[in-house]
């Protein structure tokens, strides 16, 4: 929580120059929407509002949760943020200019400036791949050149995994480890933007802190700015300062995430908050009703 008590903006205001300072990202009343299948030969495709008219602003040591039920829009969300997909409606800005409008510069640098890391990190490796070449990959597609092996043992040793086991493959290491390598690889080109897309959700509860704790100490050790997209509203009030909570493509509610987990307004962040389950609900038996 900030220390200066603001739980409003998710940010640290103890450095007066953030609150001028161009944001990295922002999503200005963004839209997106898609024409489902025709169920008539001759009417017009029905279209579906998978998002509507969103806004957000991410700044430098920002950790922002986008939450919701399947189906609510937010995965949408997560597409536009990291130009995935180009928006029907509104504007997604990257250092104050509009991505889409402007040169292959602007684009490039956004590429390299926000990183994602997927839910199931399996799928995400090349099985036949050494863990060292397949984090080598980012610099090779994105043409960045570095010291390779310095910029190697600098991410491993943000996610405590050893350099020793670079000759290995993925098959070769746990579901926690694995995800602890995504986030290095996605450290590889020095994003500013961190999007973590649902990053313990695949993994056993026991595991998921250890994730959760090196999302949470690369904003405060580097600065970086974390977009944390999943269902559970308890990974995020463990990791951000601020939350969004996603109905029906739209923002129903928002605010700190302790406030949303005590004092729900809305009916889709009540559901959220009655999926979590606490240890007095298992003691209870309420987990297998």
């Amino acid at each position: 929580m900030p220390e200066d008590g603001n739980v409003a903006t998710g940010r640290n205001t103890a450095d007066d120059t953030r609150e001028t300072a161009v944001p990295l990202l922002q999503a200005v009343d963004v839209a997106r929407t898609y024409r489902a299948p025709r169920t008539r030969l001759f009417e017009h495709p029905p279209e579906i509002e998978a998002v509507q008219g969103v806004s957000l602003t991410v700044r430098r040591g920002d950790a922002i949760g986008i939450v919701g039920e399947s189906g609510a829009g937010k995965s949408t969300l997560m597409r536009l943020l990291v130009a995935a997909e180009r928006p029907t409606a509104g504007q997604l800005l990257f250092n104050g200019t509009d991505l889409w409008t402007s040169g292959r510069d602007v684009m490039r640098e956004f590429r390299r400036s926000v990183q994602i890391v997927l839910q199931n990190p399996r799928s995400s490796f090349d099985p036949n791949m050494s863990i060292g070449t397949s984090l080598v990959q980012p610099l090779r597609s994105l043409r960045i050149d570095c010291d390779v092996r310095s910029r190697i043992v600098e991410v491993l040793d943000h996610v405590a995994i050893p350099t020793s086991v670079l000759h290995r493959r993925p098959h070769e290491f746990s579901g926690g480890q694995l995800q602890r390598i995504a986030i290095a690889r996605a450290l590889m080109p020095s994003p500013r933007v961190l999007v973590a897309d649902e990053p313990v959700s695949a993994l056993d509860v026991s595991i998921q802190a250890q994730v959760l704790n090196v999302l949470r100490d690369l904003v405060t050790d580097l600065g970086l700015a974390l977009i944390l997209v999943t269902h559970d509203l308890a990974v995020v009030a463990s990791v951000a300062t601020h939350a969004l909570v996603f109905a029906e493509g739209r923002v129903v509610e928002e605010g700190h995430p302790y406030n949303l987990l005590t004092d729900p307004q809305q009916p889709a962040t009540k559901n959220l908050c009655d999926a979590v389950l606490t240890l007095a609900d298992g003691l209870a038996g309420k987990g297998l009703a």
